[in-house]
């Protein structure tokens, strides 16, 4: 902006000479020609200040304006009575946009207030043609003030949207990476071990859990961070329930949005099948988490191979009191307007969820 304001400025400063040698009416010609003169080193010297972003100080802004006013106060001196332009005429605009860039809505305004009392002051009259200037400054002022504000709004979402899209690039070739190298490896130990004994057999569970804790990792990556629009990622979530014991977590490859609150109660209704797996069938029982979307849906089950539930056994809890299915998962899934279908017997106990997006 202020790059563009030098350009402007050289172009105003020509203007004004123009139509000052064009005009004439001067008083003191001398004097005068001293002014143009001014004008142009100052134009010049303001151009070479703002050039540099360390030399783009209020000290400059302010002498900027300052020089402007001088240039307009000293109008009477050198033209003759009843002078229908300023000596500076259109060239002050450099000062004015300088304070809009500055100072944005609030300096336009500042700015073109002061230049028009300025003007006023060296006249003691108004027509229609210094009214329609005046009125030029007021509303010019503040508009380039804006503007200059939503450009460094516009330019803050780009640069940080530009670090997000290279984060994420980054993050997907890493975690490229460590499959390709680190997973393979630990899922090979993890099959081979066993042939090495007690001893290969601890070494294989080892490794199993790290590929688990590995691969629930990348998937925490790369979910999306939405938390300014209050969304979270729902499968990088799921999958931190890997982390349990005996649990696994199968889901899509690419983040599935949902809102935070609801992410929250999800995961508490998973956490609630599997805390029901522990208590019924083992610390040490297996179970699987599956997780697939739809457009308007996101569906989980959460499967286990445990004895199943007793016939009436769910409703003989509820009289008794004990509302972990009713309340924990039933009650949260209907909360969410989702439905929640059990599926039990000797192959096991199946839950499935569909949750609405």
């Amino acid at each position: 902006m202020y790059r563009w304001l030098a350009v402007l400025r050289f172009l105003l400063v020509a203007n004004t000479i123009g139509l000052n040698v064009y005009r004439d009416g001067f008083s003191r010609p001398l004097l005068a020609g001293v002014l143009l003169a001014g004008m142009v080193v100052w134009t010049c010297v303001i151009s070479w200040a703002y050039h540099a972003y360390s030399r783009r100080t209020t000290g400059w802004v302010l002498a900027d304006m300052a020089v402007a006013l001088a240039a307009m106060a000293l109008t009477p001196v050198v033209k003759d009575p009843g002078y229908h332009s300023t000596l500076p005429g259109f060239w002050v605009m450099g000062a004015l946009f300088a304070w809009a860039i500055h100072w944005h809505l609030q300096g336009g305004f500042a700015a073109a207030v002061l230049l028009s009392v300025g003007d006023l002051a060296t006249r003691h009259y108004l027509t229609e043609t210094v009214y329609g200037n005046l009125f030029l400054l007021l509303v010019g002022g503040p508009i380039v003030g804006l503007m200059v504000d939503s450009l460094l709004r516009s330019a803050a979402r780009t640069s940080v949207a530009e670090r997000e899209a290279a984060a994420a690039t980054e993050r997907t070739r890493l975690a490229r990476a460590v499959h390709d190298g680190v997973l393979q490896a630990l899922a090979l130990v993890q099959r081979r071990a066993p042939e090495l004994g007690p001893d290969g057999v601890e070494l294989g569970r080892l490794a199993g859990e790290q590929e688990q804790a590995l691969r629930t990792l990348i998937r925490q990556q790369d979910a999306v961070d939405e938390s300014a629009a209050g969304m979270v990622d729902v499968v990088g979530a799921l999958s931190a329930l890997e982390q349990r014991p005996g649990v696994t977590v199968a889901a899509p490859p690419d983040p599935v949005l949902l809102d935070a609150a609801c992410v929250r109660e999800v995961v508490a209704v998973v956490s609630a099948c599997l805390d029901n797996v522990v208590a019924h069938v083992g610390a040490d029982a297996r179970a699987w988490v599956l997780v697939d979307a739809a457009p308007d849906a996101v569906h989980v089950s959460v499967r286990d191979e445990g004895p199943g539930i007793p016939a009436g056994r769910l409703e003989e809890a509820e009289r008794e009191g004990r509302l972990g299915v009713a309340s924990s998962i039933r009650g949260r899934v209907a909360e969410l307007g989702g439905r929640a279908d059990l599926s039990t017997g000797g192959h096991g106990t199946e839950w499935e969820l569909s949750f609405p997006r």
